[in-house]
C-alpha cells in the first residue's frame, strides 16, 4: 500500500509496500532520472551513442605511455606495523616494453623488472639471479606492495582483455562517466569485474574498483593531483587501497616524467637487468 502526503506544494511516496514488480519499475525510473540529472546539469557529458567508448578506453590504456617515456617514481608502502618508501626509474616503449630500476634504499637498490610483451623477469642482486616471472605471479604483489607485476608493467591491456561498456551505477556523480569492464574468457585476469570513472570534460580517470568472482569489492585506486609533464596531462599519484586489509595502501607518485624521447634498445633487454 503507497503512503501520500501533500503539502506546501510537495508530494512524498513511500514504496516500502511495493510489488515486487513495481519495485523493479521504480528502481529503472529512479536510474533514468539519474542519468537525466548528469546530462542535464553537466553539458559537457556526452550521450553514450556520442561517445566513442574504444576512444575512452584506448586513452585509458595509454594513460602513461606514449611511444616512449621515462619516469622517476616514488612508491610508498603503508601497513599497520611499517611503512618504506622506494625510488624508482622507468621506461617504456610503446606497450610491449617495460624496465624498471629501484635506485633506493639501500636494501633494495638494484633490483629491477624487465617486460617484453608478455614475459617479465626479475633481477634479485642479493642473489645476483634473474628470474623469470611465469603468468600465473602476474597478480602477485610486486616488492612487497599493494600493485601486482601486472599493475606495474601493464602486461594486460584494457582494449584487448576486456570487453566494456558505458554504465550508469547507482551512485552516479555529476561530470563523470562510467566504463565497465569484463575479463575475456581466454585472459590470465583474475578479476571477476572492473568499473573505472572518468572525468567527462578530458577522459582523465578519477577511480578504479576492482571486483571479484562474487562481486566483492577487493581494491580501489584513486587518481590524483593532475600534472602536465612535457605536454602530457596524467594523475600523478595513484593509490592503491585493498579492501581486505585494513590500513594498508600504496601510493605511487611521479616526480618526473618525459615522452616521446628516443630510448635505447638496449635498455629493454635481459642483459641490462644486472647491469649497475
Amino acid at each position: 500500500m503507497l503512503e501520500a502526503g501533500v503539502g506546501q506544494g510537495e508530494i512524498t511516496i513511500s514504496p516500502d509496500n511495493l510489488p515486487p514488480k513495481c519495485m523493479r519499475i521504480s528502481q529503472m525510473i529512479y536510474r533514468l532520472f539519474l542519468m537525466a540529472l548528469v546530462l542535464f546539469t553537466n553539458p559537457v557529458v556526452p550521450l553514450a551513442s556520442e561517445q566513442n567508448v574504444e576512444t575512452i578506453v584506448r586513452k585509458i590504456d595509454a594513460l602513461y605511455r606514449s611511444a616512449t617515456s621515462v619516469a622517476d617514481m616514488e612508491m610508498q608502502i603503508v601497513t599497520p606495523h611499517w611503512e618504506r618508501t622506494l625510488s624508482l626509474r622507468v621506461w617504456t616503449k610503446g606497450m610491449d616494453k617495460t624496465f624498471i630500476r629501484i635506485d633506493a634504499p639501500k636494501k633494495e637498490k638494484g633490483v629491477t623488472t624487465l617486460r617484453i610483451r608478455n614475459e617479465m623477469w626479475n633481477y634479485l642482486p642479493k642473489t645476483n639471479k634473474v628470474i623469470k616471472v611465469p603468468p600465473s605471479m602476474m597478480m602477485g604483489s610486486w616488492m612487497g606492495s599493494d600493485f601486482t607485476n601486472d599493475d606495474l608493467v601493464k602486461e594486460s591491456s584494457m582494449l584487448n582483455d576486456y570487453t566494456y561498456e558505458m554504465i550508469v551505477p547507482a551512485d552516479v556523480k555529476p561530470g563523470h562517466l562510467y566504463i565497465q569492464f569484463i575479463p575475456k574468457e581466454d585472459s590470465p585476469i583474475v578479476w571477476g569485474k572492473l568499473i573505472t570513472a572518468v572525468r567527462a570534460n578530458d577522459l582523465i580517470p578519477v577511480w578504479q574498483h576492482f571486483y571479484d568472482e562474487k562481486d566483492n569489492l577487493m581494491r580501489v585506486l584513486n587518481f590524483k593531483e593532475i600534472v602536465s609533464f612535457g605536454g602530457k596531462t596524467i594523475p600523478s599519484v595513484m593509490e592503491m587501497v585493498p579492501q581486505n586489509k585494513d590500513r594498508h595502501k600504496t601510493v605511487m607518485r611521479y616526480l618526473k616524467a618525459e615522452f616521446d624521447m628516443p630510448i635505447d634498445d638496449n635498455v629493454f633487454t635481459r642483459r641490462n637487468l644486472q647491469r649497475k
